[in-house]
């Protein structure tokens, strides 16, 4: 069994100007790019609806926040390949999912009182679980220091952060252990209803919700699924979960991948893979063999990406390409592979990877025993 103990805390790439390696005109690349047309293949219409919460005070607050819930949604909608709407001028909005356990948006806090607060309070939440990061909550200026301070100073409610990378399915994998880890013992100790939370309440908080029911509370997977999407309109990160799990009961092994394109271009970078649909990775130019090269260590599982050539998004015909969606976009994927494929490991990697994985028993002990021994984060 692999302990995952010492996963690091997401934190955002940081953007930095790289120069190209070729001997071809000089252009610098942003490491860190913001996702404004990714073609992702796979497309359904989902929009959340508002439960009555906080909303904005004026017309000019509603104005600016409606033109960024447009942004964010336009982002949102093409980095998860759902057709996704929010709208934080209507307030926090949420779903009980079971009767202790509701999916919902962010809090706001309107004039250093934090109202959502309070209306958490009157429907039993004892703990208030974020797992925004800090740019998540400044791009819609919520005031998360208010937020915890009168949460966290109440009796009886508490107010957690455990920070998952918004659009990145990867990020959401190697963080998944221990964030559950943090809810379930929040949940041990506070009793009461818990009110998970990312920015929008559609893909890392019902992705957290489902692998709490699918490694805690004893579901099947596509029980645990079902039952969310009957409760809410929602698109977690099925295979972040699958590969998460397979992590936690095989361990993370590591293999050498190298990509390519060939072409006559400035730039290459790469968008997807382990970094997510909001950054992208420089290509290296080798002017012996003509290719842009990326060398990269990837954890077993399959990754879809993207090329980005001389700023135009494309797909690497040499390489292996996903099923078109209904509107004819595709990704190129890879498939990082165990390098003995009848071992043990990567059987069961193949089962809990599969459309409809279950865990027995044991493995569901060995899985809560690893969740109960992480140590506790700040």
């Amino acid at each position: 069994m692999n302990c995952l103990q010492n996963l690091p805390r997401s934190s955002p790439l940081p953007v930095q100007s790289i120069k190209n390696h070729s001997g071809k005109p000089q252009c610098s690349v942003t490491f860190l790019r913001i996702i404004n047309r990714v073609d992702l293949a796979r497309t359904q219409k989902l929009v959340a609806k508002a439960v009555s919460g906080t909303t904005p005070s004026t017309e000019d607050d509603n104005s600016e926040m409606g033109e960024k819930s447009e942004t964010y949604s336009h982002d949102m909608t093409e980095a998860m390949g759902a057709d996704l709407t929010y709208r934080h001028e209507l307030g926090m909005n949420y779903t009980f999912i079971l009767p202790d356990l509701i999916v919902g948006s962010c809090l706001q806090a309107i004039s250093f009182r934090p109202a959502d607060v309070d209306k958490l309070r009157s429907i039993g939440v004892k703990t208030i679980f974020c797992l925004q990061q800090d740019s998540d909550l400044e791009y819609f200026g919520v005031d998360i220091a208010a937020i915890r301070e009168y949460a966290n100073n109440s009796s009886d409610i508490q107010h957690l952060r455990a920070e998952i990378r918004d659009f990145d399915g990867f990020d959401l994998r190697m963080r998944l252990p221990q964030v559950v880890s943090k809810l379930h013992k929040a949940i041990n100790q506070n009793g009461g209803v818990t009110y998970i939370h990312c920015t929008a309440g559609l893909g890392r908080a019902p992705a957290t919700a489902l692998a709490y029911m699918f490694w805690v509370q004893g579901y099947k997977f596509s029980e645990a699924h079902k039952l969310l999407l009957s409760k809410r309109v929602c698109c977690p990160n099925l295979d972040a979960i699958k590969s998460a799990t397979a992590d936690i009961l095989t361990g993370l092994k590591n293999k050498a991948v190298m990509l390519a394109w060939r072409g006559d271009c400035t730039t290459v970078e790469i968008s997807g893979l382990d970094v997510g649909w909001g950054q992208s990775i420089p290509l290296t130019y080798d002017g012996e063999q003509g290719l842009w090269i990326l060398h990269r260590e990837l954890p077993e599982g399959q990754y879809e990406y993207k090329y980005v050539v001389d700023g135009e998004w494309m797909c690497n015909k040499d390489e292996p390409i996903t099923s078109a969606n209904k509107d004819g976009h595709v990704n190129n994927y890879i498939k990082v592979l165990d390098d003995n494929p009848s071992s043990t490991s990567a059987a069961i990697r193949n089962r809990l990877t599969s459309d409809d994985p279950d865990l027995s028993t044991n493995e569901r002990l060995i899985i809560r025993q690893l969740l109960e021994a992480f140590p506790d984060e700040d």
